[in-house]
């Protein structure tokens, strides 16, 4: 069991290697949500498979290739993302979008939560004709949020073997379904599709590109066991290949499905609907191994939420506060299951409203990492007006500036299901890239200013060996 906290990890147990993050992030996209998506691509956006694989692609690279440039604060600090956060806006600074990003990850891990219990009910119907009921339904989310809870209780070491069998064993049926499809589809028709538009293509890829984006202020968390001497390149190459290798066949996929059925787009639960489509010997493995990663999913979102739930101030370990984002996404999950009518409509809208929210975060502290930084692990762990990282009163004013101004801007730009706001009809808003404005905005604003000045010993540009632009 992992029992290390915020503290950043010493020199002498960075034993790490790159190539580990390659499973982890394999594992973080074994999600059959993504055949929704790609469906959804099909249906709602009106797009061709060509187009489908394109945005796929494009949102994979783009995505992932800024989670592994955060990650690379991971290895240079060997502490959280949201704990090196503290290091660019202040110790109390910190707090504002630490804060924020706490709630949307209590959505990601209701999604995920969500959607495992229905795989799970889904092969409780298909096994034993066990139809379900409301009772039926919470005590299988209890389990899959208990499981969830466990792994991610146990800490980085778990999670890594759990998703390196996960990528193994899900990757495998994944290649049996698609050996089906290719064999069942009437690809006359499949590729026969006329083109969709390019705007629509644009929209897809921020829609995609939100789910990537939402893992970004975790990949401190899967890196700080890395040594200084990890090339930051193959840390980025891991991140979007392991992505990628998952990302683009379950999106290609989905749309495959959808051409013949277009209801995988709309329906309420889309893991009862996708057990039909496939034959009985298949359908079963395929969702069972689809339960074990997203168990996956939650536990690496709820090992990432712990750590954030530490930096806000709850003075505990990691295993509790760990379990206190559990007890919420198990709330979540049930009002969610008992009250939502359309889940993809839900989805999409909670994707665009959490990529703006970690957009604002990603350009600034994405900046910072471009200018050099490097963190005192001290400083990091002192929240008093002692510390390095105290600023003025608390806060790194042009971080928080920066942060704040680029969150406004996404939001104006942003139309959803819950939010409208005033330039969500623009074209920026229309093709949902409020998140490439949020990011834009906050990113150039903040290296446009200064960086605050702290105390000695925690604002050093560069250490031995690391340059500004070292990868």
């Amino acid at each position: 069991m992992e029992t290390r906290g915020l503290e950043p990890v010493p020199d002498s147990e960075r034993t790490g290697r790159v190539r580990t993050l390659f499973p982890t992030w394999v594992g973080a996209n074994l999600t059959v949500l993504l055949l929704t998506v790609g469906a959804g691509l099909i249906v709602f956006n009106g797009l061709n498979l060509w187009q489908v694989l394109a945005v796929a692609l494009t949102a994979s690279v783009i995505g992932f290739g800024l989670v592994g440039l955060v990650s690379i604060a991971g290895r240079r600090g060997g502490a959280p993302g949201m704990a090196l956060s503290r290091a660019v806006f202040g110790q109390r600074g910190n707090l504002l979008p630490g804060a924020l990003t706490w709630v949307a990850r209590w959505g990601w891990e209701t999604v995920n939560a969500v959607t495992g219990t229905y795989a799970v009910l889904a092969v409780l119907d298909l096994l034993l004709g066990v139809t379900g009921s409301h009772r039926l339904t919470l005590v299988t989310l209890l389990a899959f949020v208990g499981c969830s809870c466990l792994v991610s209780g146990l800490g980085l070491g778990a999670l890594r073997v759990c998703c390196t069998w996960s990528a193994y064993l899900f990757g495998g049926v994944s290649v049996l379904v698609l050996v089906h499809l290719i064999g069942s589809t009437d690809w006359r028709d499949a590729l026969g599709r006329p083109a969709g538009p390019v705007t629509m293509m644009i929209a897809g890829v921020g829609t995609l590109a939100a789910g990537g984006l939402s893992w970004a202020p975790s990949g401190p968390d899967f890196a700080r066991y890395l040594p200084h001497t990890a090339s930051g390149r193959a840390m980025v190459g891991a991140t979007v290949g392991g992505a990628g290798i998952a990302y683009v066949p379950m999106v290609l996929m989905g749309a495959v499905m959808a051409v013949a059925e277009p209801g995988l787009a709309v329906t309420r639960d889309p893991i009862a609907f996708i057990g039909p489509l496939l034959p009985g010997w298949l359908s079963v493995p395929y969702l069972l191994f689809a339960v074990v990663g997203m168990v996956l999913i939650n536990a690496m979102s709820l090992y990432s939420a712990g750590f954030t739930a530490q930096t806000l101030g709850f003075t505990i370990p990691r295993t509790w506060a760990v379990g206190v984002n559990a007890a919420i996404s198990l709330l979540l999950g049930a009002t969610l299951m008992l009250t939502a009518a359309g889940f993809l409509d839900s989805f999409v809208s909670f994707l665009t409203l959490l990529a703006v929210t970690f957009s604002a975060w990603i350009g600034v502290f994405a900046v910072d990492l471009l200018r050099g930084r490097t963190y005192d692990p001290a400083a990091l762990l002192d929240t008093t007006p002692t510390s390095a990282y105290w600023y003025t009163a608390g806060f790194a004013v042009p971080a928080v500036a920066a942060w704040a101004t680029g969150l406004v801007t996404g939001l104006l730009f942003t139309g959803v299901r819950w939010f409208q706001g005033p330039l969500a009809t623009t074209w920026i808003g229309r093709q949902g890239l409020g998140w490439a404005a949020t990011i834009t905005v906050s990113a150039t604003l903040y290296a446009a200013l200064p960086r605050s000045a702290g105390r000695a010993g925690g604002e050093r540009d560069g250490q031995e060996g690391d340059t500004p632009l070292h990868f």
